[in-house]
């Protein structure tokens, strides 16, 4: 008899359904701007990440000002862990619960 062999499953990308975005969560900080050393078990409330998808309901919503590449801020308490890179630093969020897009000021100067 020939031994039954698992195929292991292998997924290309993850897209977010409904309301939500992928974020790529940005390493935490150990040390404030001050340079106080945060312990490893440091609670932070909201942390920032980089959106690497988002849902079509997303981009399609004008009111959402959400664009891939973004770099947010955001409650991890709903968010979602992605099982899909070693590192672990995907997460699934809906979008109510990103509370700021960080935006340049692009305008050229006059000068």
């Amino acid at each position: 008899m020939a031994k039954a062999s698992k195929k292991k499953t292998v997924f290309e990308y993850v897209e977010p359904i409904g309301a939500r975005v992928l974020v790529r969560k940005d390493e935490p900080k150990r040390e404030t701007k001050g340079g106080i050393a945060l312990p490893d078990q440091a609670e932070i409330p909201t942390i920032t990440g980089r959106i690497v998808t988002i849902s079509a309901q997303v981009e399609n919503d004008e009111d959402v000002p959400l664009r891939q590449y973004d770099k947010i801020l955001f409650h991890p308490k709903a968010a979602i862990p992605v099982d899909f890179e070693p590192d672990n630093q995907l997460f699934v969020v809906p979008v109510e619960d990103v509370v700021a897009v960080f935006r340049r000021d692009d305008a050229p100067s006059d000068g």
